[in-house]
């Protein structure tokens, strides 16, 4: 069997958790064997075997970003004849992923990692691009031949969002983590070297600067924190510049009141990752919408408890009171995630926050029990399989 894997992100070029799960689920499936697994990524050309890179059209230079996107899906479309099936990931690939199956008459498989009518903010970063991507994401979700949900949070909302699909073609597939890379390790040097006391301490957050990461959230809520408590924000890539001015803006404010707010505006090797995780008394993470999040099985992974809101598929992956602290959040019903209360929800990750960094015995048990969960529920060897299920299923039926 062959299987055409479409996606936007694929190492080296990754900076969100679906291009973390489509490295990760490829390594998994290329290891049980007997399947020719076929990668199709955006970007430089990849020196891995049976992995194919597409650059922008040189014709959709300076068009809007979901227009190049989609000159790219019909490169990637092109080349997807003698596969038995696709499976493409997040829109950016999944018009590639539909055009494919029609040209070519093999069955489409999307693995849901977000939904465009549930990030309506994107509307800011893309304008008019939003309104493709929305008829892109809709057209290839009511087509497919099934859809992967990475949590059973996403599988409802997917469902909502597009009620014309048959609720027994969406799958749930959890999204991982490989718990021998994402390990406890200490290194002091490196900690400080980007400016944190390992001695005190902190509070860590590790995303990007979007609506949908809640970031803005957090730094009101740390004013509250004790005075010794650090933040430490690896917190980069911002959808628009007027986001970034509002974090830039609520940092310098939070700065005025306290020291010890780190900003590390660059991604930065794992090994740095871990680093600053192991040597934290906390992971906080204050999305407002999060179809899992596999920066709390990263966090998890390494003996770190999590503070994060109570939403999406994120309860479960966090235990309230056994792996972390869940935040409640009684959210705005029009796509956005805002939550009704901003500063009722505030307070309550504030609490949270300074339960966990007061209690560093209950906290390190909750980091302990974290990492026993991420290694026990969520291997890439289980979730490889599970993907092959449905593979399977889907070709029964074809």
């Amino acid at each position: 069997m062959r299987v055409d894997i479409l996606t936007k992100e694929y190492p080296p070029a990754v900076y969100g958790g679906a291009g973390v799960h489509v490295a990760e689920l490829t390594r998994a499936l290329r290891a049980q064997g007997g399947t020719d697994v076929q990668v199709r990524c955006f970007g430089e050309p990849r020196d891995e075997g049976g992995t194919t890179a597409y650059a922008d059209p040189a014709g959709l230079v300076g068009a809007n970003a979901a227009l190049t996107t989609m000159g790219v899906d019909l490169a990637m479309a092109a080349d997807c004849g003698g596969a038995d099936l696709v499976h493409s990931h997040t829109w950016y690939a999944n018009f590639a992923g539909h055009t494919a199956s029609l040209l070519h008459g093999m069955p489409h498989i999307v693995s849901a990692h977000s939904l465009e009518p549930l990030r309506p903010w994107k509307a800011e970063q893309l304008r008019g691009g939003y309104r493709l991507s929305s008829w892109v994401e809709r057209t290839a979700y009511e087509s497919a031949a099934a859809v992967i949900a990475v949590s059973h949070g996403m599988r409802s909302d997917i469902l909502r969002s597009y009620p014309d699909i048959d609720p027994g073609r969406v799958h749930v597939v959890h999204n991982g983590i490989d718990a021998h890379l994402w390990q406890p390790h200490a290194d002091e040097d490196v900690v400080r070297r980007h400016g944190v006391d390992p001695q005190r301490p902190s509070v860590v957050f590790v995303g990007r600067i979007t609506r949908q990461k809640g970031l803005p959230h957090l730094l009101r809520a740390a004013a509250e924190l004790p005075p010794e408590v650090q933040l430490v924000l690896c917190a980069g890539a911002p959808d628009t510049p007027e986001l970034l001015a509002e974090v830039e803006e609520l940092i310098a404010r939070l700065r005025e009141q306290r020291d010890g707010v780190v900003w590390i505006p660059e991604m930065l090797p794992r090994r740095e990752v871990i680093a600053l995780l192991t040597a934290a008394t906390v992971f906080a993470c204050p999305s407002v919408y999060e179809p899992l999040g596999i920066v709390n099985l990263e966090a998890m992974a390494c003996g770190l408890p999590v503070v994060a809101t109570a939403t999406g598929g994120i309860p479960e992956v966090v235990v309230d009171g056994d792996t972390g602290w869940l935040v409640p959040i009684e959210q705005v019903q029009d796509g956005t995630g805002t939550p009704v209360d901003p500063e009722r929800f505030e307070a309550d990750l504030a609490v949270a926050l300074t339960e966990a960094v007061t209690q560093p015995r209950r906290a390190a048990e909750r980091g302990t029990a974290g990492r026993d969960r991420a290694i026990a529920q969520f291997s890439w060897a289980s979730i490889g399989d599970r993907t092959m299920a449905v593979y399977d299923s889907v070709l029964d039926r074809s």
